[in-house]
Formats: C-alpha cells, sequence, structure tokens
C-alpha cells in the first residue's frame, strides 16, 4: 500500500516525508493543475528526501493537446529527471478526439527508459476509458492517476471499482482528487493499492504532516 503526496515545494516535499508518505509528486503552479518544476526545485527535493520523487512533466496548464515543440520541451525535461535521480515521471497526452495520443505517450515514454511513468489525470477527459485503459496498458505504463473520470476520487467512487478490476493487475490504478483521512477508508473498498493526495488543508498552500501522517495510519492499518 502506498501513499504518494503531490508536493508543491521543498518545504511541502520534506513535510510529506516526514508525515510518512512513501512517495512524493513534485509540481508547482497547482492553480492549473500543476506544471513542471524547476531543475533547481528538482534537484533540492531529490538530495532533501530519502524517498522516491516523481516529477510532473507538464509545460503548461490547458489541455492536454501537445505541439512537437512542447513534446519535445517534455522529452528535455524527461531527460533531466532522468540524469537527477528521479524514479518517476508523470505525463499525459491526448488528441482532440478525447482519446489516448498514442504516438506522444510512447515518444515520452522512450524518453523516460527505466524510470515509472504515471499517466495522469488527463485521463479522466477521456470519451471512453477503458478503451483509454487497454491502450496505457498495452503501452506499458505503470500507473494512472484518476478520480474515477469525475470532480473527486469519492464521486467516482464507482468508476474506480471498475477501472480497478478491469486493470487486472496489468497497470496501478491510483486515486487521487480530494483524498482525506475522513474519506479514504471507503476509498480503500475499491481494492486500490496506490493513493494521491495533495494533504493540504483548506486555504493552505502547504502539505501538512499531520494530515499525511492520518492518511498514511489509514493506509497503514489496511494492511493488517
Amino acid at each position: 500500500m502506498i501513499l504518494e503526496i503531490c508536493a508543491n515545494s521543498l518545504q511541502s516535499a520534506i513535510n510529506a516525508e516526514q508525515g510518512g508518505a512513501n512517495r512524493i509528486e513534485l509540481c508547482t503552479n497547482l492553480q492549473v493543475g500543476g506544471t513542471t518544476p524547476s531543475k533547481v526545485l528538482i534537484q533540492s527535493v531529490i538530495k532533501a528526501l530519502a524517498i522516491p520523487v516523481y516529477v510532473l512533466i507538464r509545460p503548461r496548464g490547458g489541455d492536454f493537446i501537445y505541439t512537437q515543440d512542447e513534446l519535445e520541451q517534455m522529452r528535455s525535461d524527461i531527460s533531466f529527471c532522468l540524469e537527477a535521480g528521479c524514479k518517476g515521471v508523470v505525463f499525459g497526452a491526448l488528441n482532440r478526439e478525447g482519446t489516448i495520443d498514442e504516438s506522444a505517450t510512447s515518444f515520452l515514454m522512450k524518453a523516460a527508459k527505466f524510470m515509472d511513468v504515471t499517466f495522469h489525470r488527463a485521463f479522466d477527459l477521456l470519451d471512453d476509458h477503458l478503451e483509454g485503459l487497454n491502450i496505457l496498458k498495452e503501452l506499458g505504463v505503470q500507473r494512472i492517476l484518476t478520480s474515477g473520470c469525475n470532480g473527486t476520487a469519492l464521486q467516482g467512487y464507482e468508476m474506480l471499482n471498475e477501472l480497478v478490476d478491469e486493470s487486472e493487475e496489468e497497470v496501478i490504478i491510483m486515486p487521487g482528487g480530494g483524498i482525506r483521512p475522513e474519506n479514504i477508508k471507503q476509498l480503500l473498498k475499491t481494492g486500490a493499492i496506490e493513493y494521491h493526495s495533495a494533504a493540504m488543508p483548506a486555504n493552505s498552500h502547504v502539505t501538512n504532516s499531520k494530515m499525511v501522517k492520518e492518511l498514511a495510519e489509514v493506509i497503514g492499518s489496511a494492511r493488517i
């Protein structure tokens, strides 16, 4: 059972590790859904933490339909993460038709080499989520971050159940979106083995180590 915390700063990353997180997804600009952090921040977090660091690869806010120039920028960012010692990268690319951009995804995965790849919540925008799941299985993506194709993971509970069943352990379904200590027990019933949260209280922009600890304790108790 894995708890991944979305950290938007060095302090958030440190708080997440101190609270008992198993892994960090590092990004900035959460107000637009997250973008790629600076190289200095990536290096600082890797140096400061003992737990694995995954980095969001997203050059801008807005949609997930990328130009070739943007894909080249993303490839360059992935290569930097590889050299810096990141354990994984997080990205998502779509076509205008509401399908997985297989060519772009394959292009970025080749740049990731031996790092883990998480396909992020762009997945929730697909027209056919089960078709998308099967495509990502074939491409060899390690995990999918999803709210169950809804506003929050709790609202997407039924779809998360279906996705976990359909994944057939070929790809990890990681619920994310509004996950808090008070609702994660319900989400554990999906059978998912990894969970994603920013662990930020309302009106805060920094990960709260106490909230991380509470999440980690609930997940830990489910392991027994």
